[in-house]
C-alpha cells in the first residue's frame, strides 16, 4: 500500500506564533515529526507550508517540501480536507502515480513514535477500513460529569452520571482525538472525509498526546518532553 505522509505547516498560527519551528527542548516543534515519519512505514512524507521560513527550517531537519501550500490554503479559516487534497493532488501530478491513502501527521502533537505511524497502518490494512484515527482516553475528565450553568444553577445533561460522584471506574471508557493521525483512503478523502463509513481507533497514551494549540499547551509540551519524553531517549 501506498501511503503518502502529509505535514501541514502554516505560517499564520496565532494562539503560538511561529508554533511549527517554535523549539522544545534541542530542535523545532516540526523536527519531531519530521524524524517520526522518517522512521515509518510511510511510502513519502511531505511538508505542506506557505511559509518559506518554516520550509527551510523543515529542509534542515530532513523534511521534503516539493511546493509551497497556496495563501488561500493557508488562512485561519482554511479547512484541513482542502489542504490534504491539494497536497495529494499536487504529488501525485508531480510523480505521475497515485497513493492509496494519505496520513496527515500535525506537527502541534510532536510526541508520536514510528510504530504509533506503523500500528495505524497496521490497522487499516488488517481491517480494511476507511480510516484510522488517534484518540486518547479522557480520563477524569468524562462528559458524564459536566454540566450546565443555567442563571447560577448546575443543571445535570441527559449524559450525566448515574448518581453523584459516580466512581470514574464505573463510566464507560470515553475517547478524545488526540490529533497525531488521521489515516485515510484516497477515495474517502476524495469525498471530502477523514473517516468515512467505516473509521477505527489508534489510542495512543496520554503521555505522548500532548496537542498545542496555545502557550499553555506549549509549556506543558515542553514540561512533557523534559519529563518524559527525554528520559525514554535517553534509556533507549
Amino acid at each position: 500500500m501506498r501511503i503518502l505522509g502529509i505535514i501541514p505547516a502554516r505560517g499564520g498560527s496565532k494562539g503560538v506564533p511561529r508554533k511549527n519551528i517554535k523549539p522544545i527542548g534541542d530542535k523545532p516543534l516540526i523536527a519531531y515529526t519530521i524524524e517520526a515519519a522518517a522512521k515509518s512505514k510511510l511510502t513519502r512524507t511531505v511538508v505542506s507550508t506557505d511559509d518559506e521560513e518554516i520550509a527551510k527550517v523543515a529542509r534542515e531537519w530532513g523534511g521534503d517540501v516539493p511546493f509551497l501550500r497556496p495563501a488561500e490554503l493557508a488562512t485561519d479559516l482554511a479547512n484541513a480536507i482542502p489542504v490534504m487534497q491539494h497536497a495529494l493532488k499536487t504529488v501525485e501530478e508531480q510523480e505521475g502515480q497515485q497513493y492509496d491513502a494519505i496520513m496527515m501527521l500535525q506537527p502541534t502533537t510532536p510526541f508520536r513514535r514510528p510504530q504509533d505511524i506503523d500500528e495505524a497502518i497496521s490497522i487499516l490494512t488488517s481491517t480494511g477500513s476507511d480510516s484510522v484515527i488517534s484518540v486518547v482516553d479522557v480520563d477524569g475528565h468524562h462528559p458524564a460529569r459536566m454540566k450546565y450553568v443555567e442563571d447560577g444553577r448546575i443543571i445535570d445533561p441527559p449524559f450525566c452520571e448515574a448518581y453523584e460522584n459516580q466512581p470514574r471506574q464505573e463510566l464507560r471508557k470515553i475517547y478524545i482525538k488526540n490529533g497525531a493521525i488521521y489515516l485515510t483512503r484516497r477515495d474517502t478523502l476524495l469525498k471530502n472525509s477523514f473517516k468515512g463509513a467505516d473509521c477505527r481507533a489508534l489510542i495512543m497514551p496520554a503521555q505522548i498526546s500532548a496537542n498545542i494549540d496555545n502557550i499553555d499547551d506549549f509549556r506543558y509540551a515542553e514540561w512533557l518532553y523534559k519529563e518524559y519524553i527525554q528520559p525514554q531517549q535517553q534509556k533507549a
